[in-house]
């Protein structure tokens, strides 16, 4: 096997790793974003400001997730265009 074969298998493999591990913790985080919603939901003393301040960041920290996402995929997508160059 030579050895652009088996760093696109590397990185066939890594790329897999990461898109598993990363659907797991956007899962957990829209699970907990759930939780804590429904607890939110259930304080009387909570205002709709301060809930529409959480949805604020929950949005920020979601798009930023998506941000790091496309960033790591470009990575990936640059690396196999090298690849593909020898």
């Amino acid at each position: 096997m030579d050895s652009t074969q088996f760093l696109k298998q590397t990185m066939g493999f890594q790329k897999t790793v990461f898109e598993n591990t990363f659907n797991a913790m956007a899962v957990s985080q829209d699970q907990t974003e759930k939780m804590i919603n429904s607890y939110l939901d259930q304080l009387p003393w909570v205002t709709e400001e301060s809930k529409k301040s959480m949805q604020t960041s929950v949005d920020l920290a979601k798009k930023a997730r998506d941000d790091f996402k496309k960033a790591v995929e470009d990575g990936y997508d640059k690396f196999e265009e090298l690849l593909e160059k020898k």
